[in-house]
């Protein structure tokens, strides 16, 4: 096997993507605490957050990454939908179930996954688990965090650069301290290129349970909102609810700024794209792929892995060409990048 001396890249970008969940007999079986994946031939296993596969987003930036693993290692994958109103202990159930299938390594897509993940990784402490945007505590687990705080305040330096009403908006799913990153880092790249420009900002809900990241219809009446308040560009942290706040602009032909994924690529989203002004990019699926080759290659990635600007974990999307064709965006955007990644520029999380 080949072992690797650090965290391996791969750019986030979803084909189109079916629909149809994977089944899952879970079990609450304590289990053996031993992997079957050397003798099964199984691999990379990934439980879905809310909103699922499909939301061309968050979900699908991780599945992106289970299908370059199950491309380049050859070996049986499994992902797995949420349902809906689940409590942790049917999370780790479904974990656990992933597990004593052989299944390794394991990975929680959200920090929602986090009491069930923790617990999971106690009972199987042979196989390797991972959480995408929590810390979880675990010799067998890896926490991929991201620095979404820096690709936000490039959104926010694009963001005013492309504002004629010096007005703009932020749609957060839910509000809680993950979200609170993407406002931040945002509103101080509004602030920093130009001051006269108005943020306004929204949370869809309170808790996840309440749909804030799986309800396009909140981001739509959201972003509707923003856009009778002059708003003429609309960033948006809210998974599949995100949709909503594209479709609301692009209908009024102002300025979306989408998130995790390069959401001018996405085809469920094409009707759309030339709305489309950028998207915050998280290499979710460069993290995912990254501890499916540590496991692959005997060297278990464990511990916080922080996917930042520095090592392209996080970034702007230039898929778009009408970037180019306003007045200093690029290059205030590369020199913001070049900013943060030299220290010169802190970006706030709160």
């Amino acid at each position: 096997m080949r072992r690797i001396s650090s965290l391996t890249r791969v750019a986030v970008g979803v084909a189109s993507l079916a629909l149809a969940a994977t089944a899952c007999g879970g079990t609450s079986d304590e289990g053996t605490g031993s992997s079957e994946t050397a003798e099964g031939g199984k691999g990379l296993a990934i439980a879905y957050d809310v909103g699922g596969k499909g939301d061309q987003s968050f979900n699908d930036a991780a599945y992106s990454g289970l299908e370059k693993a199950k491309k380049e290692f050859g070996y049986e994958t499994a992902d797995i939908e949420p349902t809906e109103g689940e409590t942790d202990s049917d999370k780790e159930q479904r974990l656990v179930s992933l597990a004593k299938q052989g299944y390794n390594p394991v990975i929680g897509v959200g920090f929602a996954y986090g009491p069930a993940l923790e617990a999971a990784a106690k009972k199987y402490p042979k196989v390797t688990f991972g959480i995408v945007d929590s810390v979880v505590e675990g010799d067998n687990v890896a926490s991929l965090v991201f620095a979404e705080q820096e690709a936000s305040y490039l959104a926010g330096v694009a963001a005013a650069k492309a504002t004629k009403t010096n007005t703009v908006g932020f749609v957060g799913g839910v509000d809680i301290p993950l979200i609170h990153k993407f406002e931040a880092g945002y509103k101080q790249g509004v602030a920093d290129t130009n001051a006269k420009v108005k943020v306004l900002s929204q949370y869809l809900t309170q808790t996840a349970e309440e749909g804030g990241f799986s309800s396009p219809d909140k981001g739509k009446a959201a972003a509707e909102g923003q856009l009778e308040k002059n708003a003429d560009v609309v960033y948006q942290a809210a998974g599949l609810s995100g949709q909503g706040v594209i479709e609301a602009a692009a209908k009024e032909k102002k300025w979306a700024i989408g998130v995790d994924s390069d959401q001018y690529e996405q085809e469920a989203l094409a009707a759309y794209k030339d709305y489309i002004l950028t998207s915050a990019l998280k290499d979710v699926g460069g993290a995912v792929y990254s501890l499916a080759k540590s496991v692959e290659d005997g060297k278990p990635l464990a511990g916080v892995q922080t996917f930042d600007l520095k090592v392209d974990g996080v970034g702007l999307a230039e898929s778009n060409p009408k970037m180019a064709e306003i007045a200093g965006l690029t290059d205030a955007v590369a020199k913001a990048k070049a900013g943060i990644i030299d220290g010169s520029i802190k970006v706030k999380t709160e």
